[in-house]
């Protein structure tokens, strides 16, 4: 019967194929209004870095629950690069970079292109540059040897809500 079937035997097939398509659709549970969002614990990733970094590493303590951890890394032979991002309230991106690369170029990276606007801001006790641009604003923090950006989407208030929030550590006892 090779080479017999016909054009109807095609649709019949069709039809099967589309009914059991239909069938897992319906009977396999699925919710669109699902946050894709994937939240990542930093936990691990922060003990890691301070113990490796030769700078402290800072890390948020004390954030609100709707403040998401979305990614982390920490990269020794890249300048030791401390990334660690957050969805923030109103769906905003704000992330913490750190490095011992200073260079314009690791900061025009980091900064998505923003540039200093010339005013500090007092967060605590430390002062902080504020940058801003296009597409992403920052509070840049330089010290001897290493900087720390905490930038992203999110207006100032949230990146110094971020600031405020962030703990400097270092060194094998750094639970």
């Amino acid at each position: 019967m090779k080479g017999k079937q016909t054009i109807w035997d095609m649709v019949r097939s069709l039809a099967v194929i589309g009914l059991v398509v239909a069938g897992i659709y319906i009977f396999v549970p699925h919710d669109e209004d699902a946050d894709p969002t994937r939240t990542v614990d930093y936990r691990v990733e922060t003990i890691t870095a301070r113990r490796a970094a030769p700078y402290p590493v800072a890390a948020p303590v004390g954030l609100p629950e709707e403040w998401r951890a979305t990614s982390v890394t920490y990269e020794r032979k890249n300048a030791n690069a401390w990334h660690l991002g957050f969805l923030a309230s109103g769906k905003e991106y704000v992330a913490v970079e750190q490095s011992t690369d200073v260079s314009p170029k690791y900061l025009s990276k980091v900064t998505q292109g923003a540039r200093a606007a010339g005013r500090t801001e007092q967060i605590g006790d430390r002062a902080w540059e504020r940058w801003e641009g296009e597409k992403y604003d920052a509070l840049v923090r330089q010290e001897q040897g290493y900087v720390t950006v905490v930038t992203g989407t999110a207006p100032f208030e949230q990146l110094a809500r971020m600031v405020g929030a962030l703990e400097f550590k270092q060194g094998p006892d750094t639970k």
